[in-house]
């Protein structure tokens, strides 16, 4: 199995999982300040620069996309660049100044640079895996409906997952905002009875419900992970969402979860790893292979009619 031992307590390395040892894991990473396995990335002993770069792309990946061959990963779902949050100055020319100020719009916008520079850039370190985020198993995980990223693949594959009203086989697609996912309900674990004793533990009866509900079985040590990103609309009667826009970021806040810090050192020597390791350019050959991707598809037929219309008229 692809994700066999993957929680092992020895490597110590947090994944998209519900699991007991995977809490555990990412404890002994973040919170552990003893453990050698926190000190690991808080790189205040003598390494090299290559080591601790080398050492946050391995824990970085292993939570953002470890299924994902490397070679894919860095050619389809690293970006080319991170967005410039830096502040820019307006140039206003004639008389708009004294218009803006009349208004007293200068003063707004001076008090708004102050709360900004006060609260510091955005921390935008996290947003290269924002490609990652936008594939249909991982956005099935983030709605809390499989109780790892593994499980929601596999229940992609078995035809379990209906994709804006259609049967969707292929997890490895990338959404586009608006698309509209939606999960088999008995296919999911959360709404199944239990079966052994050790997990019927878990449960608390309610012998005043009425009879035909359907169960509900929520996992042990699950409440840490149970979070929806604010770029997801999750409906949990129907068990489906919709995918909204894009995650972004915004001073002291970034929508793509992550178990390290969104601005800190291992985001940011992971990120100048692979902007030195990284495919330079891609062949018309390998964006025919490219991983599925529904934003540019639709960004291609709409090219694709603006140019026949634009034959339309010019013959007309």
């Amino acid at each position: 199995m692809r994700d066999r031992g993957i929680t092992r307590v020895a490597r110590a390395l947090p994944r998209m999982s519900w699991a007991p040892k995977n809490l555990y894991n990412l404890f002994q990473r973040t919170v552990h300040k003893k453990n050698n396995k926190y000190r690991e990335i808080t790189f205040d002993t003598g390494r090299t620069l290559f080591q601790e770069r080398w050492a946050s792309k391995a824990v970085v990946r292993a939570y953002h996309g470890d299924y994902i061959n490397e070679k894919i990963f860095k050619q389809w779902y690293l970006p080319d660049y991170l967005p410039d949050v830096r502040p820019r100055r307006k140039v206003l020319g004639d008389d708009n100044v004294s218009l803006q100020e009349f208004a007293k719009r200068r003063q707004k916008e001076k008090e708004q640079e102050q709360e900004e520079k006060s609260k510091g850039l955005a921390p935008i370190g996290s947003l290269m895996f924002a490609e990652v985020e936008r594939r249909l198993d991982v956005l099935i995980f983030r709605c809390c409906f499989a109780h790892s990223v593994y499980e929601a693949r596999r229940l992609v594959v078995h035809g379990n997952v209906l994709l804006n009203g259609k049967r969707h086989y292929n997890a490895n697609t990338r959404l586009a905002p608006g698309d509209m996912f939606s999960v088999k309900p008995s296919a999911m674990r959360l709404l199944r009875p239990q079966k052994t004793e050790g997990e019927s533990d878990n449960v608390i009866d309610h012998p005043d419900a009425p009879a035909g509900l359907t169960p509900f079985n929520l996992p042990f040590y699950a409440s840490p992970w149970l979070f929806v990103p604010a770029y997801l609309e999750v409906s949990f009667p129907t068990c489906s969402a919709v995918y909204v826009r894009h995650p972004t970021a915004r001073p002291q806040y970034s929508e793509i979860p992550t178990p390290y810090d969104a601005d800190g050192e291992v985001i940011r020597n992971a990120w100048e790893w692979y902007m030195r390791h990284r495919p330079r350019k891609r062949t018309e050959t390998q964006w025919s292979r490219m991983p599925d991707d529904r934003l540019r598809r639709q960004m291609e037929e709409l090219r694709l009619g603006r140019n026949s219309l634009r034959l339309a008229t010019s013959g007309v």
